[in-house]
C-alpha cells in the first residue's frame, strides 16, 4: 500500500487516494531448477541478498557462489522486499534488473541464481511452473517449516511469510466506468480472471474492506 508520506503528497496535489484490494500475491523466491536447495527462511534470504552468505554451501547447497538478482530501487516490489526481508539495502554484488520478467529469464539461465518475483510470473497459462526454475518453500524463521506460495491457502491465510494484498488506487470513491470496472474485477468472474493470471482471489476479510468503501454491496 501507499505510505503515509505518499498519501500526503497526493493530497497536497488535490488527489484523494482510495485503496482498493483486488488480488493476493505471494512474493516467490526462485532459483535455477538444478539447485538442490528447496527451502530457506527469511533470515537466510536476507543474508544472501545482503552479501553475508555468498556460497550455497552455507544453506545446504553445493560449493558454489551465489548469483543474486533483484529489482531496481524504484520498484514497489523492491520496496516491499527491502522493508519486509532486508530491513536495509542490497549488497553491491546484487544485479539490479529493470523488471520482474528479466529476473525470471536471468534465473532460468544461471545455475547459481536466486531472485524474487510475484507469483504470477512463475506460472504459465495452464497453471504450471515455468521451466528451468524452482519456487522455494519459505519459513518465517529457523524454527518453523517452510511453506510454498504455490498453494493458495498458504497465501490467503498469511502462513506464507511474503503474502501481501495488491492495491489499486482511485482518486476519490470511483464512479461511472471506473466503478463498473472495479466492481467487475471484484466479482466472481473478475476474481477468476485474476486467478488465471497466477495471482489469488482476495478473501472475505479483504472484500469487507472494499465493501466498507461503498463500492460493492
Amino acid at each position: 500500500p501507499m505510505k503515509n508520506a505518499e498519501i500526503e503528497q497526493a493530497k497536497a496535489k488535490g488527489v484523494e487516494p482510495v485503496p482498493i484490494m483486488f488480488a493476493l500475491d505471494g512474493l516467490a523466491i526462485i532459483t535455477h531448477e538444478s539447485l538442490p536447495v528447496k527451502s530457506l527462511n527469511l533470515d537466510e534470504v536476507a543474508s544472501i541478498f545482503k552479501g553475508e552468505i555468498t556460497n550455497w554451501s552455507k544453506v545446504g547447497g553445493p560449493d558454489m557462489e551465489t548469483s543474486v538478482y533483484g529489482r531496481q530501487s524504484n520498484s514497489g516490489t523492491f520496496v516491499y522486499f527491502r522493508d519486509t526481508v532486508l530491513k536495509g539495502d542490497y549488497a553491491p554484488s546484487v544485479r539490479r534488473m529493470n523488471g520482474t520478467a528479466q529476473i525470471v529469464e536471468a534465473v532460468r539461465k544461471d545455475k547459481a541464481a536466486i531472485g524474487y518475483v510475484g507469483i504470477g510470473y512463475v506460472v504459465n497459462e495452464e497453471g504450471n511452473i515455468i521451466s528451468d526454475i524452482n519456487v522455494l518453500n519459505l519459513a518465517s524463521d529457523a524454527n518453523t517449516t517452510g511453506v510454498s506460495p504455490l498453494e493458495s491457502e498458504n497465501v490467503k491465510s498469511g502462513k506464507y511469510p511474503l503474502s501481501r494484498p495488491l492495491f489499486q488506487y482511485t482518486n476519490g470513491i470511483p464512479t461511472g466506468k471506473i466503478l463498473e470496472f472495479v466492481q467487475f474485477e471484484l466479482s466472481d468472474e473478475g476474481q477468476k480472471l485474476i486467478e488465471k493470471e497466477g495471482y489469488y482471489p482476495i478473501t472475505s476479510r479483504h472484500m469487507e474492506h472494499n465493501r466498507s468503501l461503498g463500492i460493492i454491496k
